[in-house]
C-alpha cells in the first residue's frame, strides 16, 4: 500500500507531535511564564505554536495531533489550539526534558491504536511548538520524505537543515553513507566555536534541527535499548495497561532526546531540509524570520522609523518612534519597554536573572 500523506504504508494514522514547553526567557519582556516564547505572535499575527500545528495539518489530521507542554499552560495552549481536542493537549507533571516527553508520546500512540484496533504502526513526526519557516510546502515535502524513510528502515530519522551560515548556537550533524534519499549520522556535534562552525559549513555538515519522524514502536524499543533514565519508567509506568502519566513523570531522570536515544543508536538517519527554517531563538533573529524594510528594519505594532536601520521593534503597549539610530531591540507591553542592541540581546538571560522582584517575569 502506498502512503498517503496522513496514513502510513500500512494504512495506520500519521501522528503529529509538537513540544510547546518552556519559557523563552530571551524574549523578555514579552515571554513570561504565563506567556511564553510559543504563544506570542513574533512572526505574523499569529502565536507561534498556531502556526506550527496549521503546517502540519497536511501531514496529520487533529485526532492524530498531540501537543505536549506545561502543566501551567496547558489551558492557555488549549485555547489557541481549539481544533485539537482537548484529550489531545497533555501536560506533563513537571519539566523532565525531550527524551521523557517523546517517550510519553510514543507510548500514548501506541495506547490508542490499539484501543481503535489497529496494530501500533503509526509514524510520529515530532517538532517544537516555536519555530519560523519560510517555504511551508518544502517543509511538508520534507517530512513526509522522512516519515516515508523512518517506515521503510524500520529506523529514527532526522531532518537536517541545510545551513545557510557558521551558526554557533546550533547542534550540527554530519551526514554519512547515502540510504535511500537519506543518510546514515555519522556523529552528532554539539555547538561549535565560530572557525568550528566554518569548517562544519564547508564538509556538508547539517543544522540538528531537531526535527524526528519514526514509529512509536520503534523509538519505545531503541529507549529500551539505550535510555536507562527513561527505560524502567516506560515499562512500570507507559504501558497500555496500568498507565500513570504522573508516576511515569516522576520516576525518570531527565535527559533529551539527543543525548538519551540518537546519540546512543546506530539506527539514526538524517534527510536534507532546505525550507527556511529558524529556531528563532532572540529578538535579533526576528531580522532573519520575518520580511524587513528597504533599511532592514522589522516591526510589529503601532511604529514609525525615520533614518534608521537594522532594528527590531515591537510595540504591544503603545506607539515606538525612532530617529536615526542603527542595530537597536526596542519591545514594549504595557508598563514596559526594554531598549538593547541586537548583539545584547543574544544573552537576555543575564539580564532577566539581575532584574529586581517588582519587574521580573511572572512578576
Amino acid at each position: 500500500m502506498t502512503a498517503s500523506p496522513q496514513r502510513s504504508q500500512g494504512g495506520a494514522p500519521r501522528w503529529a507531535v509538537v513540544l510547546a514547553g518552556g519559557i523563552g526567557s530571551r524574549f523578555w519582556p514579552l515571554s513570561t511564564p504565563e506567556r511564553p516564547k510559543q504563544l506570542l505572535p513574533l512572526i505574523d499575527g499569529q502565536p507561534l505554536i498556531a502556526n506550527s500545528v496549521r503546517r502540519l495539518a497536511a501531514i496529520a489530521d487533529p485526532a492524530h495531533t498531540l501537543v505536549l507542554t506545561n502543566a501551567e499552560l496547558r489551558d492557555a495552549v488549549a485555547r489557541m489550539l481549539p481544533g485539537i481536542p482537548a484529550e489531545n493537549v497533555i501536560a506533563e507533571p513537571r519539566p523532565s526534558g525531550t527524551a521523557a516527553a517523546l517517550t510519553w508520546a510514543a507510548s500514548e500512540i501506541v495506547a490508542r491504536e490499539k484501543v481503535g484496533g489497529r496494530g501500533a504502526n503509526g509514524v510520529m513526526i515530532c517538532i517544537h511548538a516555536d519555530w519560523a519557516i519560510r517555504d511551508d510546502a518544502a517543509f511538508t515535502a520534507a517530512l513526509q520524505q522522512a516519515a516515508s524513510l523512518a517506515e521503510s528502515k524500520s529506523a529514527l530519522v532526522t531532518v537536517g537543515i541545510v545551513p545557510t551560515r557558521p551558526d554557533t548556537g546550533f547542534g550540527y550533524i554530519e551526514p554519512g553513507a547515502a540510504v535511500d534519499g537519506g543518510f546514515r549520522v555519522r556523529r552528532f556535534i554539539e555547538k561549535p566555536d565560530r572557525e568550528g562552525a566554518k569548517l562544519l559549513l564547508a564538509s556538508g555538515a547539517l543544522w540538528n534541527s531537531g526535527i524526528f519522524c519514526w514509529r512509536a514502536t520503534d523509538f519505545l524499543n531503541e529507549v529500551r535499548r539505550h535510555t536507562p533514565e527513561i527505560a524502567p519508567a516506560l515499562e512500570r509506568h507507559a504501558g497500555t495497561r496500568g498507565r500513570s502519566r504522573d508516576e511515569f513523570f516522576a520516576f525518570v531522570k531527565s535527559i533529551s532526546v539527543d543525548v538519551g536515544v540518537l546519540e546512543r543508536s546506530a539506527n539514526i538517519l538524517v534527510v536534507r531540509g532546505d525550507f527556511g527554517w529558524d529556531d528563532v531563538g532572540t529578538w535579533g533573529a526576528l531580522r532573519r524570520a520575518r520580511t524587513p524594510d528597504d533599511a532592514g528594519n522589522v516591526m510589529h505594532g503601532q511604529t514609525h522609523l525615520l533614518e534608521s536601520s537594522n532594528n527590531v521593534v515591537h510595540a504591544e503597549g503603545g506607539a515606538i518612534v525612532l530617529y536615526g539610530v542603527d542595530g537597536l531591540v526596542v519591545v514594549s507591553r504595557p508598563g514596559l519597554t526594554l531598549v538593547t542592541t541586537v548583539e545584547k540581546s543574544e544573552d537576555l538571560k543575564k539580564l532577566v536573572d539581575s532584574l529586581p522582584p517588582e519587574i521580573k517575569p511572572g512578576s
